[in-house]
């Protein structure tokens, strides 16, 4: 069954699934724009096939998906044409996932982070193993959080997904259930059996009774209790002199508050607004929103910057403009977010 993916994403019927396994290994399953067009016309196709009855998306290798191309966006927008007609495409993929009328159902055993994210976490069903880990780490990068998370980190309780947006840090599958980020966990060893008898089935839910094993949540209570208490503050600057205040004493603010300094303060503004509007919004107002910031980030200094430090010149620190977060205006931060015109997001 082929939908144009080429060797980047497999498409196949089994039984009463249609299944979907990312097949870039080589490169942690990062997203590719050929990869986005091809699971939305799968996605057209068999949400009208009345054999398939649940979508499954699946990866090979040692990765679900580490994120989106950044190389090649990178790249592109150095020559001047920056790949925004990719990320439209990769906007209207999350929202249709997100609206999608049949199970549609991510088995997550590794890392997941950006590009990823959006093509697993808006589905039915959020399978991880005990392999899996999460993250959203775009403000490391001078980008913000995107592919739907303005919709999917607000829904997390005490304020939990605001610490997940401006740290970029890591989590693993108990803390991604506990959360409400995934919806089950199994055990890595019964995927294949899993798989199998979804594919016969074609129902989620009764399968997964089968299979579920709850996941230990690993960020202890007085930990996630710090988390609400200064991730909730009103603004982005009461949160990190909440932050401050208690760094002195406390190990994990002092930690908490030094990853925060090391990321784009312009990203750490956007994200703060862009989490917050979240909140209020549907999915697909969500995407239009993201879609008016990644056109201002894409003409902008710091995402090229963080591009260049991480994957260009590895290991090198990323010299951001402006430099400190109160360097960055208000108006600054209001740009991101201001209409495109005949140019916004159509869904």
């Amino acid at each position: 069954m082929d939908f144009d993916g080429g060797d980047e994403i497999r498409f196949e019927r089994l039984g009463r699934a249609g299944v979907v396994t990312l097949t870039r290994p080589q490169a942690l399953n990062a997203v590719t724009h050929r990869m986005v067009r091809a699971l939305d016309k799968a996605l057209s196709a068999w949400e009208r096939d009345h054999g398939v009855d649940v979508v499954i998306v699946k990866a090979e290798g040692r990765a679900f998906s580490a994120g989106g191309d950044i190389l090649h966006i990178y790249e592109a927008g150095r020559a001047g044409q920056p790949p925004v007609e990719f990320f439209a495409d990769e906007y209207r993929l999350n929202a249709r996932i997100k609206r999608f009328k049949k199970p549609y159902v991510a088995l997550i055993d590794g890392i997941v982070m950006g590009g990823g994210v959006g093509i697993s976490f808006h589905g039915s069903q959020r399978v991880m193993t005990e392999n899996a880990q999460f993250a959203m780490p775009e403000v490391g990068i001078g980008f913000f959080p995107d592919v739907g998370a303005s919709h999917l980190l607000p829904d997390l309780g005490g304020s939990f997904g605001m610490y997940l947006a401006l740290t970029g840090n890591r989590i693993r599958h108990g803390d991604a259930l506990w959360s409400g980020l995934a919806t089950h966990t199994i055990k890595a060893e019964d995927q294949s059996g899993f798989l199998d008898r979804l594919c016969v089935t074609g129902d989620p839910e009764t399968v997964l009774r089968g299979f579920f094993v709850a996941a230990k949540r690993e960020i202890d209570r007085p930990v996630l209790e710090m988390i609400s208490r200064h991730f909730a503050q009103p603004s982005l600057v009461d949160i990190i002199a909440s932050l401050e205040r208690a760094a002195t004493a406390d190990e994990f603010a002092a930690k908490t508050l030094a990853t925060i300094r090391t990321r784009s303060p312009t990203s750490l503004h956007v994200a703060w607004r862009q989490i917050g509007a979240g909140l209020t919004l549907s999915m697909d107002e969500c995407m239009k929103m993201e879609f008016r910031i990644l056109n201002r980030m894409l003409a902008g200094h710091d995402f090229y910057e963080g591009i260049r430090a991480a994957i260009i010149d590895k290991g090198s620190k990323p010299q951001w403009r402006p430099a400190s977060l109160d360097a960055v205006r208000a108006a600054d931060v209001d740009a991101y977010f201001a209409p495109l015109g005949d140019r916004e997001l159509d869904l």
